[in-house]
């Protein structure tokens, strides 16, 4: 639409992706301004939101959480009004996108939910896929810009609705490379060739575009971020707390989870998601990352939390394990070895405690007397 190019675009957020669909929009010949929390020495860079409000008729919001996103749309809320369409492309929680909506149409401007798939080389090469919600004229008109950085628009529903989906194909996501980060190591613990594996996998069912992409990166260990840890992991916060609300146990979803949040911990979080196989291939070389150093009072506390009581510790005798959580047990690495596995033997500790002293309150059965 030629009369669309003439308007002026809004962009909030210059990450990965917001740089990215920046430059497609001017390629395409739209005129953008941009802001970001931090300044940036670019083109067309404003003083606030409620500036690029003043300015432009279209406003895309790539800011990174629910926080932001809601922040975001109070900023641009006293500038706002019927010409705005406002096109927010976060992936928070539904509940947060649909706030956001409420606080944009409340001064009578229009809303767009539009989280996408795709990372950094999508983002560069206009190939985003995009899923929305909102009025269908107010889609029909915002169409243009969408379009000038994907491939795809993917109409979904109700506002919150595209972010629910957009959530649970990161769910799929994160599983498949922590699912294949421990291949990797398996396969590398048996002695055989990692590149084998690959090879493998490309006529296995199971592959997929973003295996293909990921695969020989960490076998490099080439983290180079496309899509941040500390992002990947939020999502799969949003998703247990969704999981944890309808009462479904999303069991693996939880690991994927929690394996990110250790590479946050271990200072990691800027580093893409994949990430997660540097538990499970060996370092080559320095990385420049200290390990975290746990204080001696915290050590101790941590081996008086999970000592067991000394009614279970006959139950836990006779409790068989496999070697890898025998290997787990207290004292039983090196000092290195004992500070990285100390939270994943706390939580294995308290849950097999628990276990154990439920064994010793449920009465006998007949048949088992």
């Amino acid at each position: 639409m030629p009369h669309s190019k003439r308007q002026k675009i809004g962009v909030i957020g210059l990450g990965i992706i917001g740089r990215g669909v920046t430059a497609n929009l001017r390629c395409k010949g739209f005129q953008v301004f941009v802001w970001n929390r931090t300044p940036r020495p670019v083109p067309n860079f404003v003083g606030s939101p409620a500036e690029l409000a003043e300015i432009c008729d279209y406003i895309q919001i790539f800011v990174s959480d629910d926080e932001a996103l809601l922040q975001t749309a109070h900023q641009l809320s006293e500038k706002l009004a019927p010409r705005h369409i406002v096109i927010a492309h976060s992936t928070v929680a539904p509940d947060s996108m649909r706030a956001a909506a409420e606080i944009v149409e409340g001064r009578g401007a229009r809303f767009i939910e539009a989280p996408f798939t795709g990372s950094k080389i999508a983002a560069e090469k206009g190939e985003l896929v995009f899923y929305v919600a909102g009025d269908e004229a107010t889609l029909q008109e915002a169409r243009p810009i969408l379009e000038a950085s994907s491939k795809e628009i993917m109409k979904i529903g109700e506002l919150g609705q595209a972010t629910a989906v957009k959530i649970a194909t990161n769910m799929v996501t994160a599983a498949s490379v922590q699912a294949t980060a421990e291949a990797l190591g398996l396969i590398q613990a048996l002695g055989l060739p990692l590149e084998k594996f690959v090879e493998a996998m490309k006529g296995n069912a199971s592959h997929s575009t973003t295996l293909a992409m990921k695969m020989p990166k960490m076998i490099k260990r080439d983290f180079e971020p496309h899509f941040s840890t500390k992002h990947m992991l939020k999502d799969m916060q949003i998703a247990n707390q969704l999981g944890l609300s309808n009462y479904l146990d999303l069991g693996v979803t939880a690991a994927a989870r929690d394996q990110l949040l250790e590479q946050m911990q271990w200072g990691y979080g800027d580093d893409d998601f994949s990430a997660v196989a540097r538990k499970y291939l060996p370092e080559t070389e320095s990385t420049g990352h200290e390990e975290p150093q746990l204080a001696e009072r915290e050590e101790q506390t941590s081996a008086e939390a999970i000592a067991p009581a000394p009614e279970v510790a006959p139950v836990l005798a006779q409790m068989s394990f496999p070697p890898s959580v025998a290997a787990a047990g207290v004292g039983s690495a090196g000092a290195g070895e004992a500070k990285e596995a100390i939270p994943a033997r706390r939580g294995f500790l308290t849950q097999l405690l628990r276990r154990a002293r439920q064994l010793l309150k449920r009465p006998v059965s007949p048949k088992e007397g």
